[in-house]
């Protein structure tokens, strides 16, 4: 959930075959041999071992943070867009198709000239509307009026938005036969509070670097008083970030609750709710789940407090902000300034050619995943690419079968829960597709406006339908895959079932240590501390013994213990709490995926290929999928809001199997050599 809440999380083109169990002659291995540092002892850093060569080689670009093969397949995705984007051009498209809007769309965002030339005009209307309050009911108006629904609010633990309130729509948390609203915290401008409360130098640095921001956005705007403006903003986002939820507390599910519509008064009061609802096109709304509550009754309460000067500067600095790609170039250069080159590193913004694919696609999912998947996926892929994740889901119902400590009565309830898992690959069963909606070619900031307003609309309408289980929340063209315990479902993008992750060329140990660790990796977030909450059904409830679910705390504990050592800076610690989720998942979801390379062997013996075994290639193509390089600023950004690990420290998760020690003959005197008893076993 890029709130990722954790409780449902994520990992991170030519169109391949899957042949997932092949193992003919021709196979190659799959392997990077070139990256690889073999005079390093994988004992000692099998990072190092299987990508010390590619790290010593590798420079980060200039308009990047970090690299990795992720990244890498993310830019071929990109271009793979554009050069259908281009194809599409050449046509004549009718109006309101999909290769209309998303042609459309794209080159009013590339049409640098005319963004000039409106200038701000077409906030216009916005800043009349915020210059206009007069009181806390039209205060809440236009807090209402602005809110959307972020479907990313699923897939990303580090989720944070500049509205008000972070909203989303999906069944109840203990109710699966319905559809709810949910609220939560929002309006930083900074990606988590703890940049605000921090007293790290670092971080106070970081504060400086914002307010400056904030003054140097108001000027650009042509709108006086911008150091008056700046502290104003700043005073208030400092105050919002000492009522939010701290981040333990965000991903704590137990704290979220369902309210009925008289709660927000009683339990939040300070806004006008009547109004915000009113405007929020959801007056009718009876019942919602609140996921902070603690953070909404705070943000409520400043909206009394909080001088309406200070609000309708924050609300002002937003709508810039937010749409500062779809302005004038000087406001797009400030924004990246901050957010790209303070905040990751970054040294010069992306070409726009790149963000225009990303925007496209963030717009009109469906029409440009129909559309690519069309081009980049064939049916034949999608099914073998099922029949691998067969393989995954009767590999970790063996896995569960084997669990010593587990009850029988808990056994079955988690066979029930793998039974029922619903599994999308490449993309979903229906299209969600608004034919009514405007795409201009001239009008890149209405386009945007309009396509977040008509998913907004088709989010609301979900509120007056059935759930289903089987309903997308990433498009086929993104390379990323999720989990999603309230549905029990998981969606795997076309994007990222290609090389380097899937090749069909290769060997099946390639394969299964390389997808099959994140098809593994995602079946068993069903699994893991926070997946574990909920049961076949999608329900939030305890289907554990008790003394199963303490051994499973347990074998958690001694996990988050492992992460809370490695230290990437002097300064700074993993903390193996606030990426147990992911932890979790890595381990058992590598270990499914090594018994499933097992069963493809169909008791065969592994080729030896390019002097390696089978099961050393399997954990080599998994170390080599987790290689990264990533900026100071970056690394401290993630290390403080993310709910994954580095990349560095998510490969040597291997460290936990026996099977790994076993391939490289790892000795007690080495590095990362775990004793038996202190190897965590979680599934």
């Amino acid at each position: 959930m890029h709130m990722r809440t954790t409780v449902l999380s994520t990992l991170l083109a030519v169109a391949c075959m899957v042949v997932p169990n092949s193992h003919s002659a021709v196979a190659n291995s799959g392997l990077d041999l070139a990256g690889m540092d073999k005079m390093a002892a994988p004992g000692d850093s099998f990072n190092q071992y299987v990508s010390g060569a590619w790290a010593k080689a590798t420079e980060i670009p200039a308009d990047k943070s970090s690299v990795s093969p992720g990244s890498d397949l993310s830019d071929k995705t990109r271009k793979q867009i554009v050069d259908l984007i281009s194809d599409l051009a050449k046509k004549k498209n009718p109006s309101g198709s999909s290769a209309q809007k998303v042609g459309d769309y794209y080159a009013a965002y590339m049409d640098e000239n005319t963004i000039e030339a409106r200038g701000l005009t077409p906030l216009k209307s916005q800043f009349a509307a915020i210059a206009s309050i007069a009181d806390r009911k039209q205060l809440s108006t236009e807090i209402g009026r602005t809110l959307r629904a972020d479907v990313d609010a699923l897939n990303n633990t580090d989720f944070y938005t500049e509205n008000l309130f972070g909203f989303w729509i999906t069944q109840g948390l203990d109710d699966p036969n319905h559809i709810y609203a949910y609220l939560l915290q929002g309006g930083l401008g900074l990606p988590d509070r703890d940049y605000y409360v921090s007293t790290s130098p670092k971080m106070a640095d970081l504060r400086e670097r914002y307010h400056a921001h904030l003054a140097a956005t108001f000027k650009l705007a042509g709108l006086p008083d911008e150091a008056a403006r700046a502290e104003r903003v700043f005073a208030l986002e400092m105050k919002m970030a000492q009522a939010h939820a701290t981040r333990t507390e965000s991903e704590d599910v137990h704290l979220a609750a369902r309210w009925q519509r008289a709660d927000l008064d009683a339990k939040a009061p300070g806004l006008d709710w009547n109004a915000l609802l009113a405007a929020a096109e959801m007056k009718d709304l009876k019942t919602l789940y609140v996921w902070h509550q603690k953070a909404i009754t705070g943000l409520s309460k400043l909206a009394a407090s909080e001088p309406l000067d200070s609000w309708k500067d924050w609300l002002t600095f937003h709508a810039i902000n937010h749409n500062a790609h779809f302005l004038p170039k000087a406001i797009a250069e400030e924004n990246f300034s901050f957010y790209g080159r303070t905040l990751t590193g970054a040294l010069q913004d992306r070409p726009r050619w790149q963000n225009g694919a990303d925007e496209t696609s963030g717009a009109l999912g469906d029409d440009l995943g129909k559309l690519y998947v069309e081009r980049h996926f064939p049916a034949e892929t999608k099914k073998q690419v099922q029949s691998m994740v067969s393989d995954l889901k009767k590999a970790f119902a063996k896995r569960i079968d084997k669990l010593t400590w587990m009850s029988p009565e808990t056994k079955a309830k988690a066979k029930d829960k793998l039974r029922t898992l619903k599994v999308g690959v490449g993309y979903p069963d229906k299209w969600e597709m608004d034919r009514k909606l405007k795409i201009s070619r001239d009008d890149a900031f209405g386009n945007r406006e309009r396509a977040e307003l008509s998913r907004y609309h088709q989010q609301l309408a979900k509120l007056h339908k059935k759930p289903d289980q089987g309903e997308w929340w990433m498009p086929p063209q993104l390379v990323n895959a999720v989990n999603l315990p309230l549905q029990n479902a998981l969606n795997f993008p076309a994007a990222i079932l290609q090389p380097p992750y899937f090749d069909a060329t290769a060997d099946a140990a390639h394969n299964y240590g390389s997808l099959g660790a994140i098809i593994g990796h995602e079946i068993s977030h069903s699994f893991d501390d926070q997946g574990s909450l909920f049961d076949a059904q999608g329900r939030f409830i305890n289907w554990w013994t008790k003394d199963d679910f303490a051994h499973f705390e347990a074998a958690g504990h001694a996990l988050a213990a492992q992460y809370d050592q490695y230290k990437p800076f002097p300064d700074l610690a993993i903390n193996g709490h606030q990426t147990l989720s992911e932890n979790i998942a890595d381990l058992a979801g590598l270990a499914t995926a090594y018994d499933a390379y097992q069963i493809s062997l169909g008791g065969k013996p592994a080729p030896v290929l390019d002097g390696f075994t089978g099961d050393q290639r399997f954990f080599i193509s998994y170390g080599q999928s987790w290689r990264s390089k990533t900026r100071e600023a970056k690394m401290r950004m993630q290390i403080a809001t993310d709910g994954h690990a580095p990349a560095e420290y998510r490969s040597e998760t291997v460290r936990n199997l026996d099977a790994w020690y076993d391939a490289f003959a790892v000795k007690p005197d080495q590095k990362l050599y775990l004793k038996p008893e202190a190897r965590v076993r979680v599934w």
